[in-house]
């Protein structure tokens, strides 16, 4: 990890003095690990694509002031945490109206009642207040320990343990809504 930080640190200084070609290779690295972060999320490859190109873009144009105070990877998924936060904000009412247009579960297969009870689930999380829902992402999704979620979000691992335990229940609670 301490060498891939610096292999990291050393790529985002020729990229601050100029050096495209290292932002290249910081996306060659990071993108199948984003993907992943992100298809997780949203169930759907293209929008996906999407959510990571909206990363590096916004990574293109940040980058410049990157103070090395951190890892690159924690850097990378505190973006990737506000870029999630902000579509499924976006899209909460979208992907809630979405639901009634589902058959019924009798009427499905094995399949397709696993995809309706992935949907379910994300539907639930997308309610979670936004530090709850951060976590529980970073916990679940990517199975990160407490010490790097508080990295990532510069909450304690005390504070991060307390906000997943919340959501927990309050996932719980919304899928018991139903």
């Amino acid at each position: 990890m301490q060498n891939d930080m610096h292999k990291d640190h050393e790529l985002i200084r020729k990229f601050q003095n100029g050096d495209t070609k290292s932002f290249d290779t910081l996306v060659r690295v990071y993108l199948p690990e984003m993907m992943g972060f992100f298809i997780k999320i949203t169930n759907d490859r293209m929008l996906a694509e999407d959510l990571c190109q909206d990363v590096f873009l916004k990574l293109f144009k940040y980058l410049k002031n990157f103070r090395f105070e951190s890892t690159f990877k924690t850097y990378l998924y505190r973006i990737n945490i506000n870029t999630a936060n902000t579509w499924i904000t976006r899209n909460k009412w979208k992907n809630i109206l979405g639901l009634d247009k589902v058959p019924e579960p009798t009427q499905l297969n094995q399949d397709i009642e696993r995809d309706w009870e992935q949907k379910e689930l994300r539907e639930a999380i997308s309610r979670l207040p936004k530090k709850q829902r951060s976590v529980v992402l970073l916990r679940v999704n990517d199975e990160f320990s407490y010490s790097q979620i508080s990295e990532i979000t510069g909450m304690s691992e005390a504070t991060a343990k307390v906000n997943f335990h919340h959501a927990k229940k309050k996932l719980i609670e919304i899928i018991n809504e139903k």
